[in-house]
C-alpha cells in the first residue's frame, strides 16, 4: 500500500530516531541505512531478515528493529502487519514510548479492531495528558455507530478511470475532473519514487463527468467485487452495486492535463479560480533546475500558480509568496468566490503534525497565511482541504475522531472560524482505511472522493457517490380559504443561517432534499400576505421515504422588505452578513443572516419608519432607511451594497492626458463619486492608487503617476475629506492592464486604459 503525497506531506515531521552507539549486526546496519534514506520497501525486507535470522541479537538491536520496522509499515500504510510489529512491542516491553500506543491503536483501527484500539488509546492518554486524541477516541470507540446514522442515505460507485496505481484528489474543471495519479504512461523508462518503489504523480483530466458518473461500475473490476462502505455497518446501509449493469460503452481516453505543469518529480493536489483561469497545485521538486531542499536534507511540497488566457496553455507558472524550503504547504483549496486559499502547512506554530492554514487573495495579491485554530486542527493531521459553494469547508484528519485512517469531515465556517466544531460526515464516505479529497455541491448530494479501502484495485482510488433524496414537500395555502398559493418565497433557514429560496408551484408545494442531524425553518414570503413559519428537524431519523410541512398565510396589509446583500466590488451575493430591521416607532429588530444567496426578508407594519442595517467583519457596515405605506400592501425590494477592506472601487477610471497630472473635468465627476462613498462612511480611509502607459522612462512614470495620485488626493481634500484618510501612491508602469509594453506598437486608446487611478480601501468600521 502506499499514499505517494500524503506520505510525502507527513514526512517533514518525521525525524529518524537516535540509534544505539554499540557496534551493530551488519544486517541491522543496512536495514538502518535504508530507513534513514526513506527506502521503506527495502527496509522492511532487511529488517524481517534481521529479526528472523539474528535470533540471538542484542535486545536492544531487537527492540530497535522492531520500532524502525512497524514505523516503516505504517509509512507504506501496511496496517496488518503495522499491527503485527507493534502488537509484539507491546506485548514483549513496558517501558515504550507513548507514541507506540498511539501508532499501535490507529493500526488497530484501521484494521476495524475498535475496542483493541480503544485499550491502546487509553494507555497513549494515561502518558500524554495534553493531547486530546487519548481521551477522544477512547469515549468515541465506546459506540461506532454514530458514524453510520446516515450511511442508508448513501451510494457508492466505484469510477472506470482508475489505474493500477494511486488515483486520488479529484477537482471539478470543464465539465470533467482533473486528478493525481501515479500511472506511468511515459514509456519503458520508469521513473519512481524511492520511499515506496512506485511511479512519480502527475495530474490528468478526464473531459466528461457524465461518463463515469453514478452508477457506472468499474470496469477494471468485477461486478461483485465493488461494494463499498468499510466498517461493519448493517446490511441496510451496505450500497448495492451488484443490481448495476457493467456498460459496454467505451470510455473517453483519459490523458496528461498539462506537459507544461507535469515535471519528473511529484505534481499533486490542485484548485482552481471560479472562471477557471488560474491553477493552485503542489508540487515537490526545486524551482528553475534547483532542488529546493530544506536543512535536514527533505525536498519540501510547494504551492504553484499558473494561468490559462486562452486554449489549454498553462503559462507563467511561478511559486506562491509563502512558500519556504524549510516546511511545506500543499494541498490547495480556493473558496468559492476566489478571496482566499486554504492549504496544508508544518509550517512552527501549528497544533500537531500537519494544520489547515487560510491566506487572502485579493486583486493577484496573497496575504499572510493564518493557522485556522484548534476547533479544526489537532495533535494530528489536518489534510486535502475543499470548499463548497457555500463557502464551508471538507477536510481529512486522523486527530478527530472517526473510523480509522484519515477521515473526511465537515465545517461551517462563520467569519474564518468553525462555530458550530467538525462533524465526522460518517459511513460510507468514510471507512476504516483513508478518505480522502472530496468534492461536493453546496448539499453533499453528488460527488467525489479518494480512498484507500480494502476494494480497491490498487491503493488510492477515485469513488463517486449520490445520496438518496429523503425528500420534504413544503406546502403553502391561504389560511382562511385553504387555496395554494402559487409564487410563494419560501426562505430555507438551516441552523438559524438563511439558505436557499425556493418558489411554489401551481399546487403551492416546493421540495426539498433533507440533511441529517439539521434543525429547519421555512418561512413563506408572498405578497398580500403576512410573512409565516414552522420549524422541522432531522435531529431523529424517520423511516418515511417523503415527509410533509405546511405553511399557512393569513391576509395582511404588512409590507414585505426583502433584498440582497452584493459585494460593491463585484456585485456578487454575500453569505454571513447580519441584516438588521429596527422597527422606529416600537424600538424593536429583528435580525436574520444572510446565506450563499445574500437574501434577507421582513415582515413590516403598515405606517412604519424604519431602518435596515448590515454588517460584516472587515465590512463598512451599510444603513438605510424607509417607511411603509399605510393601507397598501406592497414589497420593498432593495440590495445592500457593502465595501470591503481591500477592495478595489469599481467605477470609472479616472484618465489623465499624456504626460500630465492635471484633473480633467471628466475625472473631476469621477472623484465626485468617491467624495460621496467617503461622506457617507466617516471611518473609511482610502489609497488612491496611479497608474502610467509605459512610454517613458521607469523612473519618469514612476514620478508622474505619483503626481497624479497626489492631484486626486488634493481634489477629494478640497471637498472637505480629511487629508488622513486618504494617502497616494504611484505604481508608474509596474502594474499594465495590458501587453503595451515598452517596444509594443499599441493605440492610444489602448496606451489610455493604462492611465488610470484606483481607490482602494484600507480601513472600515
Amino acid at each position: 500500500m502506499n499514499r505517494p503525497l500524503r506520505i510525502l506531506l507527513l514526512m517533514i515531521s518525521f525525524l529518524i530516531g537516535g540509534h544505539s552507539l554499540q557496534a551493530q549486526s551488519t544486517r541491522l546496519r543496512a536495514a538502518n541505512k535504508q530507513f534513514e534514506n526513506y527506502s521503506f520497501i527495502s527496509a522492511v525486507r532487511l529488517y524481517e531478515e534481521f529479526l528472523r535470522n539474528d535470533k540471538q541479537s542484542n535486545p536492544t538491536e531487537t527492540r530497535e528493529a522492531l520500532t524502525n520496522l512497524g514505523f516503516s509499515y505504517r509509512k507504506l500504510q501496511d496496517t496488518r502487519n503495522a499491527e503485527r510489529v507493534y502488537g509484539d512491542l507491546v506485548n514483549k516491553y513496558t517501558d515504550l514510548s507513548s507514541e507506540i500506543y498511539m501508532y499501535y491503536a490507529q493500526a488497530l483501527a484501521t484494521n476495524g479492531k475498535y475496542k483493541e484500539s480503544q485499550k491502546m488509546y487509553s494507555k497513549y492518554g494515561e502518558q500524554q495528558t495534553q493531547d486530546l486524541r487519548g481521551r477522544r477516541f477512547t469515549v468515541s470507540y465506546m459506540d461506532v455507530g454514530r458514524f453510520y446514522q446516515d450511511s442508508s442515505s448513501y451510494k457508492m460507485y466505484s469510477l472506470p478511470i482508475n489505474s493500477r496505481q494511486a488515483d486520488f484528489s479529484p477537482m471539478y474543471y470543464r465539465g470533467g475532473i482533473v486528478f493525481v495519479s501515479a500511472r506511468d504512461e511515459s514509456g519503458p523508462f520508469k521513473r519512481v519514487f524511492t520511499w515506496n518503489q512506485t511511479p512519480f504523480l502527475d495530474l490528468y483530466f478526464h473531459a466528461d463527468t457524465n461518463e463515469i458518473h453514478a452508477p457506472a461500475v468499474d470496469m477494471l473490476r468485477q461486478p461483485n467485487t465493488a461494494v463499498l462502505g468499510g466498517g461493519k455497518p448493517s446490511a441496510a446501509a451496505a450500497p448495492d452495486l451488484a443490481a448495476a449493469a457493467v456498460t459496454e460503452k467505451k470510455l473517453s481516453k483519459t490523458q496528461v492535463f498539462s506537459r507544461t505543469l507535469n515535471t519528473k518529480y511529484h505534481e499533486g493536489p490542485m484548485t482552481f479560480t471560479r472562471d477557471q483561469k488560474m491553477i493552485v497545485f503542489t508540487r515537490n521538486n526545486g524551482s528553475k533546475g534547483k532542488t529546493g531542499k530544506s536543512n535536514d536534507g527533505v525536498r519540501k511540497l510547494k504551492l504553484y500558480q499558473a494561468v490559462n488566457e486562452s486554449g489549454n496553455k498553462w503559462t507563467n507558472v511561478r511559486e506562491v509568496p509563502f512558500n519556504n524550503k524549510e516546511y511545506s504547504v500543499g494541498h490547495p483549496a480556493f473558496a468559492p468566490d476566489n478571496s482566499k486559499l486554504y492549504f496544508v502547512s508544518d509550517m512552527p506554530g501549528g497544533f500537531g503534525g500537519t494544520d489547515l492554514y487560510v491566506v487572502e487573495y485579493r486583486n493577484g495579491e496573497w496575504g499572510t497565511p493564518v493557522n485556522m485554530g484548534k476547533d479544526i486542527n489537532t495533535e494530528g493531521n489536518e489534510m486535502f482541504p475543499y470548499a463548497d459553494e457555500n463557502g464551508n469547508i471538507y477536510f481529512s484528519s486522523d486527530g478527530h475522531e472517526g473510523l480509522g485512517g484519515l477521515d473526511v469531515f465537515f465545517a461551517e465556517l462563520k467569519d474564518g472560524v468553525a462555530y458550530k466544531g467538525v462533524e465526522n460526515v460518517g459511513a460510507p464516505v468514510n471507512s476504516e482505511k483513508d478518505d480522502f479529497g472530496i468534492i461536493t455541491d453546496k448539499y453533499r448530494t453528488s460527488g467525489y472522493f479518494s480512498s484507500n479501502r480494502k476494494k480497491g484495485v490498487s491503493d488510492d482510488d477515485i469513488y463517486s457517490f449520490r445520496r438518496t433524496c429523503k425528500e420534504l414537500n413544503i406546502m403553502v395555502y391561504d389560511a382562511k380559504t385553504n387555496a395554494p398559493l402559487e409564487q410563494a418565497d419560501v426562505r430555507i433557514v438551516r441552523n438559524g443561517v438563511n439558505m436557499d429560496l425556493l418558489l411554489t408551484d401551481p399546487q403551492g408545494s416546493s421540495k426539498l432534499c433533507l440533511d441529517a442531524n439539521t434543525e429547519y425553518e421555512f418561512k413563506a414570503v408572498k405578497e398580500g400576505y403576512a410573512l409565516n413559519s414552522v420549524r422541522f428537524s432531522t435531529l431523529t431519523q424517520s423511516p418515511k421515504p417523503v415527509m410533509g410541512v405546511t405553511i399557512y398565510l393569513e391576509k395582511s396589509e404588512n409590507t414585505i422588505v426583502k433584498g440582497v446583500v452584493k459585494r460593491e466590488v463585484d456585485q456578487i451575493p454575500e453569505s454571513g452578513v447580519k441584516v438588521t430591521l429596527r422597527d422606529e416607532k416600537t424600538k424593536t429588530e429583528k435580525t436574520v443572516e444572510t446565506g450563499p444567496d445574500g437574501g434577507y426578508e421582513f415582515s413590516v407594519k403598515p405606517g412604519t419608519p424604519f431602518t435596515l442595517k448590515a454588517a460584516k467583519d472587515r465590512y463598512a457596515t451599510k444603513k438605510m432607511s424607509g417607511k411603509t405605506k399605510k393601507g397598501v400592501n406592497q414589497i420593498i425590494t432593495d440590495s445592500l451594497g457593502l465595501y470591503g477592506q481591500g477592495d478595489v472601487f469599481q467605477i470609472k477610471n479616472i484618465y489623465y492626458d499624456l504626460d500630465k497630472f492635471f484633473i480633467r473635468p471628466d475625472a473631476a465627476r469621477e472623484l465626485e463619486r468617491v467624495v460621496k462613498i467617503l461622506k457617507e462612511y466617516p471611518e473609511m480611509k482610502v489609497e488612491l492608487r496611479s497608474h502610467t502607459d509605459a512610454r517613458a522612462s521607469d523612473t519618469y512614470n514612476l514620478r508622474l503617476s505619483e503626481n497624479r495620485a497626489r492631484a486626486a488626493l488634493d481634489y477629494i481634500v478640497s471637498r472637505g475629506i480629511k487629508a488622513d484618510r486618504l494617502v497616494s501612491r504611484g505604481y508608474g508602469e509596474s502594474e499594465l492592464l495590458n501587453n503595451c509594453v515598452d517596444g509594443t506598437e499599441c493605440s492610444d486608446l489602448d496606451h489610455q486604459r493604462n492611465r488610470r487611478t484606483e481607490f482602494k480601501i484600507t480601513a472600515v468600521k
